[in-house]
């Protein structure tokens, strides 16, 4: 329910706003960047529409700062995503504000698989993520931000997505507030900590997890038998299960997103089911994340299949 949504401000020793409440939407698809290229733009231009005006002021420009997002900032934005051909990789980050951790964020790590620095990488994929803040989801309600997210997911050749109530910063910057961040990871276990460069590198055709939308494509949900047994393995009142073109499904936990707070009883019956049955296909993320132990990313990974 929304009364149980945390507020969270977590700031560094400068005091900084480093971390906040919010959603957070991820879409990971083995598909290399020019497959996929023009169904990203789209999803951009969907979220942009859905959001307030402005809400993206900020880019990172072709020399590496952070300058204002401008029309010339549209453009390179456009271009770089829709028509450079070179390259390996295709990074792009938008945010509303350059410094501190605001509410919206539009990241994407487009990937050329077939090059040689991933051709042999099963792991590998192209991946997008969008955040808004927690105010959103409180203004407009969880049935247009689900049907928000149902909009981009249908422009998108996902094998894997979701959303989820999350902690939202600029990629990384959790790393500065990282004692704070532990606490408050084994308290809410519905609050995602996404690294999308990392998992993206990662998740191949695999899963990250049970989360309130849960997006299954091929071959992932083919390997969970289809649509009709996960009806049956996923029986509460509180499913929902919608067919989407291209054998791919949305998997719907809830009317609300959930928090998951362990100190009032942690993880419903239904998100552990599911984490149940996707454990098979977690994938291990390689690098420190956070800047912890193997055992603690094992351990938050699989926090729902017991």
């Amino acid at each position: 329910m929304r009364e149980n949504i945390p507020i969270i401000r977590l700031r560094n020793s400068h005091g900084d706003l480093e971390v906040r409440d919010g959603v957070i939407l991820c879409f990971f698809m083995r598909r290399s960047h020019g497959e996929i290229a023009p169904a990203v733009w789209r999803a951009l231009q969907t979220y942009q529409r859905a959001i307030p005006p402005q809400s993206l002021s900020w880019y990172v420009s072709p020399d590496g700062d952070i300058i204002p997002l401008d029309e010339q900032g549209w453009a390179h934005t456009r271009e770089k995503i829709l028509e450079r051909p070179w390259g390996v990789e295709w990074l792009v980050s938008l945010s509303e504000d350059p410094g501190e951790a605001g509410g919206y964020h539009f990241n994407y790590d487009g990937r050329k698989l077939d090059d040689d620095l991933f051709s042999h990488d099963e792991g590998a994929t192209s991946a997008v993520s969008f955040s808004l803040p927690t105010e959103y989801l409180l203004e407009h309600g969880p049935a247009h931000l689900r049907a928000l997210a149902l909009e981009l997911g249908r422009e998108l050749p996902f094998s894997f997505g979701y959303a989820s109530l999350g902690f939202v910063s600029h990629p990384g910057s959790w790393y500065t507030v990282l004692n704070d961040l532990f606490g408050l990871l084994h308290r809410y276990w519905g609050l995602d900590l996404h690294d999308l460069a990392e998992t993206s590198r990662n998740i191949g055709t695999g899963a990250r997890g049970a989360c309130w939308l849960t997006f299954l494509g091929q071959p992932l949900l083919g390997q969970l038998g289809g649509s009709e047994v996960l009806r049956q393995r996923l029986s509460f009142p509180e499913v929902t299960l919608e067919p989407m073109e291209g054998e791919r499904l949305l998997l719907t936990l809830g009317e609300w997103p959930d928090a998951m707070d362990t100190e009032k009883g942690g993880g419903p019956p239904q998100y552990r089911a599911l984490a149940r049955l996707l454990e098979p296909y977690l994938r291990e993320e390689k690098a420190d994340w956070p800047s912890l132990n193997k055992g603690f990313k094992h351990g938050w990974s699989r926090r729902l299949c017991e």
